[in-house]
């Protein structure tokens, strides 16, 4: 995706969102986060024509390689359509193959090719420097801080989650 594209909102709209409701909730907060850390690899990987939606499968595949596609989908949280339409475009470019599995012809086992895999080196590298630009001028006692109470969030949530029944896929 261009970088100048109008869906991505730019630091200056962030900016006046935040300077307009500074006691804004915590969501609205972290989406914004969210949203410019995935501004930044975007960015970051379009120089190498990698799209931020396949960033996200190539990370679990250098993992867990040969899973199935309903796997990935519920690895990356993601809907069955949508992770087969970027595996279609995966395929194409050449990042992986799909083969059936013998003991289940309906299912699909999604595998790396060489090309897929190299990718890895090149970029888990402008991963690590996305989150040192962000962490920047943070200690690494404020960076343990902030992680500890975002495992802490989360868990609340999860918590509320299984206290009301739900999680019944992605959301």
């Amino acid at each position: 995706m261009n970088p100048k594209d109008s869906t991505v909102t730019s630091l200056p709209g962030l900016r006046k969102w935040r300077e307009a409701v500074p006691n804004d909730r915590m969501a609205h907060a972290v989406k914004d986060l969210l949203r410019m850390i995935q501004r930044a690899m975007q960015i970051r990987l379009a120089a190498h024509s990698v799209s931020i939606g396949h960033w996200v499968f190539l990370r679990i595949l250098w993992e867990r390689e040969g899973i199935t596609q309903r796997e990935l989908s519920e690895l990356a949280g993601v809907s069955e359509p949508t992770t087969y339409s970027a595996l279609l475009s995966m395929e194409k470019v050449g990042y992986i193959t799909r083969h059936k599995l013998p003991s289940n012809m309906r299912n699909l086992s999604v595998c790396l090719t060489p090309e897929g895999r190299a990718l890895k080196g090149v970029l888990v590298p402008l991963a690590e420097e996305v989150n040192a630009v962000a962490m920047g001028d943070l200690s690494a006692q404020e960076v343990a801080q902030f992680r500890q109470t975002l495992v802490r969030m989360i868990a609340n949530l999860e918590a509320d989650e299984s206290q009301r029944g739900c999680g019944q896929g992605p959301v």
